[in-house]
């Protein structure tokens, strides 16, 4: 574990003895109250969530909290925002930690909606092809070496495909699958553990075929996971909770899945694609 999940950690652990300290005994009374999800006060007590200034809020006026000690929780709650904030600094603690942050995350949640338009989603990859994408992403940006370990964790995350209790929704661009990302062989094996994947009952996925007339306009790939919403770029990880723009993002992902084949239609697809593309 990292310094910064311990404070993750522990920031968590006290909101947790702070809740039941105010008489809210268990986790999904408390969240009823707050009119949120369970799984929302699960993931930021154990500080796989970050809390907002209004999550923070919310809970201070739950539990009855005032004065010099609720604005000390709330600017501890800003702060380990800001340190999480950027892609450079949880890239310096290893590609392993963040592999395994996200398996805290996606373990936790009931919902996880995708899309990616450059490169075949991390739940759907094989270990060779994730090992070629971690290993070119570490290298331009001088970061980490521990790539065999973040590529066990990766696989690892895979788990919640079959996890009948969440709803697994992952759609991607047929150009996502054509990009030589790594060596023919490699790429020949992915194709055809994605053919596989398809007929997976507890997780919908599905390919936007090259020319076909999109209802938006996606400028990126993005997750949606639980009531947030993660887009990655370069140098950063931007995390979205406000519900407003949550809302636009499932609505994007709404659209673009009226245009994306699945079942048979997407494995014809994908059958048809050489891995040399």
């Amino acid at each position: 574990m990292t310094d910064l999940d311990q404070r993750r950690a522990d920031f968590g652990e006290r909101l947790r003895q702070l809740r039941e300290r105010a008489g809210h005994a268990s986790g999904a009374a408390f969240a009823r109250h707050l009119g949120w999800q369970q799984s929302k006060v699960s993931r930021i007590e154990t500080g796989a969530q970050l809390a907002t200034d209004s999550d923070i809020g919310a809970w201070i006026e739950a539990t009855g909290l005032s004065g010099a000690k609720a604005a000390g929780l709330a600017a501890e709650a800003r702060e380990l925002r800001l340190a999480a904030a950027s892609w450079k600094r949880q890239a310096r603690t290893g590609l392993q930690a963040r592999q395994e942050h996200a398996v805290t995350i996606e373990s936790a949640a009931s919902l996880i909606r995708a899309f990616e338009t450059a490169l075949v989603p991390g739940l759907l990859q094989t270990a060779d092809y994730a090992r070629h994408v971690l290993t070119v992403n570490a290298e331009i940006a001088g970061r980490s070496t521990d790539v065999e370990e973040a590529v066990a964790v990766r696989m690892r995350r895979q788990a919640v495909l079959y996890d009948r209790a969440k709803t697994i929704e992952i759609v991607m661009t047929e150009s996502a699958l054509r990009y030589p990302l790594c060596p023919a062989d490699v790429m020949a094996g992915q194709l055809d553990r994605l053919a596989t994947l398809l007929d997976v009952s507890t997780a919908r996925i599905g390919v936007i075929p090259l020319g076909t007339r999109l209802p938006v306009v996606p400028l990126h790939g993005f997750w949606i996971i639980d009531d947030q919403a993660i887009v990655e770029t370069s140098d950063t990880e931007l995390v979205v909770h406000d519900a407003d723009d949550l809302a636009l993002y499932h609505r994007m992902l709404d659209a673009l899945w009226t245009v994306a084949v699945e079942g048979e239609n997407a494995r014809d697809l994908v059958r048809r694609i050489p891995s040399s593309s």
